[in-house]
């Protein structure tokens, strides 16, 4: 699919810019490598990986934030949802690599500290790591007026993670024929929230509790729907011993910038349209917020949260592995030689003949 022209970016003119920040990221890169204690550098990954003194196992941690779906949890008043957000958004990226987590920090900046939001927030960050089975190994409050707008937060996580060397996960061994598995999302988990609310709460002017379109569920329950962890489906694929050549966290930059992170140069990958069910949320902020079908894919997941590339003689075992493990799998698209990148195809040829 041909991309739409930078200066017609409906996310762009809602205040979020991914080619400005794509460029920010390559000015910075040699910057950043500088300050490497080793020859690999794991820049641009989902993770950063450093080894484990003294172990066979290499750490990987991730840092990130809930974006301005925050912004959305202060209209609703509703504040359970957004740590666990974080903690999966985070366990998500070092499982890219093949990591389980060890333990988490938070950092939470706010304008002034409500005690029932913030024991909110810290009992959806506490939940999460039980699911995950991670320690909250600390973190930080702090309370700065001025710099946040009254009654606002920011809420930043970091996860420390561990694989064995051997148990890497870095996308080398992908080659074309593989199959490539999405697994569904809940709903726009942290990712593109400036457009969404631009085109739900300023365009279409919905309140949080109105009904979103298409679906019997409150505008706030469809946005502030909790981020899906995936390390129980991928746990489960370890133990069955499925080959994994390749994993993609699909957040912000969608599938066109997401899935290339992790492809060898040769290898493209085919994604088919039709192959899982898009959700009403995407649907309506397409439609009404004319949308390019384009940068729909490039600034949310479209219903698929986390994609696996798999050897097609271990795809349909893969598939009844993740049924089992009630992961609703769905064969998605293949690996083709090209150059790295994504083709959305529209049209449905066989994904098992690949």
């Amino acid at each position: 699919m041909a991309r739409k022209a930078k200066d017609s970016s409906a996310y762009a003119a809602a205040g979020v810019n991914i080619d400005e920040m794509d460029r920010s990221l390559a000015a910075i890169k040699r910057m950043v490598q500088s300050t490497s204690r080793r020859k690999q550098s794991s820049f641009g990954a989902f993770g950063g990986m450093f080894p484990s003194p003294g172990s066979d196992h290499v750490l990987v941690s991730s840092t990130d934030s809930v974006g301005t779906k925050l912004k959305m949890a202060v209209l609703a008043g509703r504040h359970d949802t957004v740590g666990q957000d974080i903690v999966n958004h985070c366990v998500n990226d070092v499982l890219v690599q093949g990591a389980e987590p060890l333990f988490f920090l938070d950092y939470l900046g706010v304008d002034r500290l409500k005690a029932n939001m913030f024991r909110e927030i810290v009992s959806g960050i506490c939940k999460a790591c039980r699911q995950n089975d991670c320690e909250l190994l600390g973190g930080e409050t702090a309370e700065l007026p001025g710099l946040y707008p009254k009654g606002e937060y920011d809420l930043v996580g970091t996860v420390v993670g561990a694989v064995k060397t051997s148990d890497i996960v870095t996308g080398e061994a992908i080659t074309p024929g593989d199959v490539v598995i999405g697994l569904p999302s809940t709903g726009l988990h942290t990712n593109g929230y400036s457009l969404a609310r631009k085109i739900v709460l300023e365009r279409a002017k919905l309140k949080p509790h109105a009904l979103f379109p298409g679906t019997r569920r409150t505008v706030a329950s469809v946005l502030l729907a909790v981020h899906r962890s995936y390390l129980k489906p991928v746990q489960a694929l370890k133990a069955a011993r499925i080959p994994i050549h390749g994993m993609a966290h699909i957040t912000g930059g969608g599938f066109l910038d997401n899935i290339p992170r992790v492809l060898p140069p040769h290898c493209r990958a085919v994604i088919h349209e039709g192959t899982w069910r898009v959700q009403p949320v995407f649907e309506y902020l397409e439609s009404r917020g004319r949308v390019s079908r384009d940068e729909m894919y490039r600034v949310f997941n479209m219903g698929i949260g986390y994609v696996i590339i798999v050897p097609s003689a271990s795809a349909e075992r893969t598939l009844r592995v993740l049924r089992a493990a009630k992961a609703g799998p769905k064969a998605i698209g293949y690996i083709e030689r090209g150059s790295r990148g994504v083709r959305i195809a529209k049209e449905q040829s066989s994904l098992r003949s690949r």
